[in-house]
């Protein structure tokens, strides 16, 4: 048990699950964070298009391209490559901004279109001075690659008004319909301005530390540079301007050409021609004939958006009786509580759960905190949560209050279930690729391994291998008792070690996880992957010497150490966790952009 009906995860009504069963009055509600909840946006049209798109930049940081411009040692001839198909995106930029010019009605839009070109222009110069900087020859590079031309093609389109629902260039009668094509071509050009700076903000500072002895220094310091930020700013400050009298239909379309230049945007960079040894994707250096690639997750919020006992707890009261209700006949032999009476015995539930939680982490702190990475104390003082956690679910089993669930109804709550963003995609990419032959399993302390089991059958993954724990049940309705499994730490590195000793070949080992329940199963893979911000986590690991290092600095580092011929080495039980914020990052890293 990791939560119920805490304060943390308020819930609110997301959807309901219609029942089959037309003798049954209620619904089932699937529930979600509040903190998915959105908040209203003062921010301008641009800014909030690349928040909501945000994903694609962090797809772009985790190419090898980028990595390995990062970490110093990109090959110059690939970069030279880069910067010769850079120069096609500006000469498209600059003509674009024509076309924007000859269609902007506003004297002062015109204005700001011209002084924009004219940077741009500069820039093509500017363009000159890498070229001697770095002694290029860019004679061979005079033709844009497919994935050039995918963008350039895809911008000279829309300054050219050949956008859906658009007049074609000739029908253009009245100013406001030249002013929305002017305005479409901002919004697929924005987007490539923010990215740039996204970037050389991100590279600078993973490479400060280099000082001047960093080989791209100057293509960094000119993307993270306050000048160029500005320029960004003003394209953005007009874009915002232009979308003002669009309908909400407009801005629509144009919210759909910002996130497609932005995706083409991510994979020029994707398809820049790194002919060296790079260290990602993962899945590149893996050898299927030669070892495996063994997988691990949490489920509970490292894939879900709330706690699976607050789902099944939102259930058992949903469609338990009021005091006047009789029950059906199929379920009158397992006496119920009311629904009031089961909302407020989850609610003691809780608050003891909190206060002991909070007391047992007290006391796995009460020692001194180490400096060096102390596995054996930490596996000692996570026994203590072993024991507080199977106490906890027996209160849970003795309250009967999972009595009488229904099988179905938990498994339209499971094919509800909100996962986080890139989850199920991430998990899809990896088993349908046939070539990396990944083994995946799913180590959980959900109380019920259907739901799980129906979240990922509802998502195409029916074979998923999930190890939870499992109700016991009667005709298909729950009796309350909990068949255990996997109750704590100590059971999840117990599973996590026997399904490694019934593999037949040396595994590469993935462990991603969120919470104190992980810590151990991190540790012990080769690579353990910490997604979210779990305070309580951060703080016992800390404690006994755990190490959180952001996944992609770790990536530089590494690619920056790397000796040509050698291998990039992962190594179980070296005290160092990487975090990452999103299931981007982990597909990224993983699979690739």
């Amino acid at each position: 048990m990791r939560l119920l009906l805490s304060t943390k995860f308020t819930t609110t009504i997301r959807s309901a699950i219609s029942n089959t069963n037309p003798s049954r009055n209620f619904k089932i509600l699937t529930v979600s964070s509040m903190a998915t909840t959105p908040k209203p946006n003062e921010e301008g049209t641009a800014k909030r298009f690349w928040d909501k798109f945000s994903k694609e930049s962090i797809l772009t940081l985790y190419t090898p391209f980028v990595v390995s411009l990062a970490s110093g040692n990109l090959k110059l001839d690939v970069f030279g490559h880069y910067v010769a198909q850079d120069v096609h995106f500006y000469k498209c930029f600059a003509q674009a901004y024509e076309l924007a010019e000859d269609c902007a009605d506003d004297d002062d839009a015109k204005v700001s279109i011209v002084e924009l070109r004219k940077r741009v222009l500069q820039e093509l110069k500017n363009h000159e001075s890498f070229v001697q900087e770095w002694n290029l020859d860019l004679s061979k590079e005079t033709t844009p690659n497919p994935a050039t031309l995918k963008y350039t093609n895809f911008l000279l389109a829309t300054a050219s008004g050949k956008v859906e629902g658009v007049k074609s260039p000739g029908e253009l009668a009245t100013p406001f319909e030249k002013t929305k094509v002017a305005a479409y071509t901002l919004g697929a050009m924005a987007p490539s301005m923010r990215l740039y700076v996204f970037l050389g903000k991100e590279l600078k500072s993973l490479v400060d530390g280099n000082g001047d002895e960093h080989p791209y220094k100057k293509w960094i310091d000119k993307y993270s540079s306050e000048a160029y930020q500005a320029t960004m700013l003003e394209t953005e400050d007009l874009l915002d301007k232009l979308s003002v009298s669009l309908t909400g239909e407009e801005l629509d379309t144009m919210q759909k050409l910002y996130h497609q230049a932005l995706k083409l945007e991510m994979e020029f960079f994707s398809a820049q021609p790194v002919d060296q040894q790079t260290v990602l994707p993962l899945s590149k250096h893996h050898i299927p004939t030669e070892h495996g690639l063994m997988l691990f997750s949490d489920f509970d919020l490292t894939c879900t958006v709330v706690d699976s006992s607050a789902i099944l707890a939102e259930i058992a009261i949903v469609t338990a009786p009021k005091s006047d209700q009789s029950l059906p006949e199929s379920e009158s032999q397992l006496a119920r509580m009311t629904s009031a009476d089961l909302r407020n015995t989850w609610e003691v539930l809780s608050r003891e759960y909190t206060e002991e939680y909070e007391q047992c982490t007290e006391s796995m702190l009460a020692n001194e905190k180490v400096e060096v990475f102390n596995y054996e104390g930490l596996k000692t003082a996570l026994e203590q949560l072993s024991g507080f956690e199977k106490r906890a679910n027996m209160r849970v089993i003795e309250s009967n209050v999972l009595k009488g669930l229904n099988l179905e109804d938990i498994k339209r709550a499971g094919e509800r279930l909100i996962l986080h963003d890139g989850c199920m995609h991430f998990f899809h990419t990896i088993t349908n690729n046939q070539s990396l032959n990944v083994n995946v399993h799913v180590l959980s302390y959900c109380w019920c391994a259907d739901l799980i089991r129906s979240t990922f059958s509802s998502g195409g993954l029916p074979t998923m291998q999930v190890h939870a724990n499992e109700f016991e049940y009667e005709n298909s309705l729950s009796t309350g008792e909990i068949i255990k499994k996997v109750e704590s730490p100590i059971d999840k590195l117990q599973a996590f070690t026997d399904i490694l000793k019934n593999s037949d070949k040396t595994n590469l080992t993935i462990y991603i996880g969120d919470s104190v329940g992980d810590l151990l199963c991190l540790l012990e893979a080769d690579i353990g992957i910490v997604i979210g911000s779990s305070s309580s986590l951060r703080r016992i690991a800390s404690h006994y010497g755990v190490s959180f290092v952001p996944l992609l600095p770790a990536l530089v580092k590494k690619q920056r150490e790397y000796v040509e011929g050698g291998v990039f080495s992962w190594k179980g039980l070296s005290g160092v966790l990487y975090t990452v914020s999103s299931w981007a990052e982990v597909h990224s890293f993983i699979v690739g952009s």
